[in-house]
């Protein structure tokens, strides 16, 4: 069962802190502790790690790579010493072998499936492109374990506004198919700062609940 999350923002937060914690590579060594986790996840070369560094206002928090896949690690870090902010690998990356795209899927899976502190998973789309399957793909295997989950969807400014809202459009379309309820939908750009507000006052919002 998908948790009851607020539907309205309450008020904005205010990055105090920002500290890497340490990284993982399974879900039994992340760290103990009740404190509740956010954790971003896309497919590689999303721009997961500009958009982090975005969020927490922090040049370099998160690696930037310029070789897709880079991050083969869960990697947490501590916000205002109050909620853990969690970078996954990227997902659907062609040019590491199969045995490594095996291990990425099976460190995904148990971290999403298994981490009691996962409170929510942003799933991250490039808004350049049209639905894909892999993304479709994961969507529906968060839908069907009941993991709770948004979609935060990547670099609007590379798209014009009428792009971006058909191509918004077309993955709202391709998931009305399945969904009788869509994911809460977010829509960023890291050079711009473009979303920073709404997911940080979601956030807060999901914190203040108990």
């Amino acid at each position: 069962m998908i948790r009851n999350l607020p539907d309205a923002y309450l008020c904005p937060m205010n990055i105090i802190s920002a500290t890497f914690l340490c990284s993982s590579q399974k879900a039994s060594q992340c760290p103990a502790g009740d404190m509740r986790e956010f954790a971003f996840i896309g497919r590689s070369n999303v721009g997961k790690s500009s958009l982090i560094n975005m969020l927490t206002q922090r040049t370099g928090l998160a690696k930037v790579s310029g070789t897709p896949g880079k991050t083969r690690l869960i990697n947490h870090f501590t916000i205002n010493e109050q909620w853990a902010l969690v970078d996954l690998p990227g997902y659907g990356y062609a040019k590491v072998s199969r045995r490594e795209r095996s291990g990425f899927s099976s460190l995904i899976t148990d971290y999403v499936l298994n981490r009691e502190q996962l409170y929510y998973l942003f799933v991250l789309i490039d808004a350049r492109h049209e639905p894909l399957r892999i993304d479709l793909e994961f969507i529906r295997f968060l839908g069907i374990h009941g993991v709770p989950f948004g979609i935060a969807f990547t670099k609007a400014d590379k798209l014009s506004q009428a792009q971006l809202d058909r191509n918004i459009g077309n993955y709202r379309k391709q998931l009305s198919e399945e969904w009788e309820e869509l994911p809460r939908m977010f829509v960023t750009s890291s050079e711009k700062g473009r979303g920073r507000d709404e997911i940080l006052d979601f956030i807060e919002n999901c914190l203040e609940q108990s």
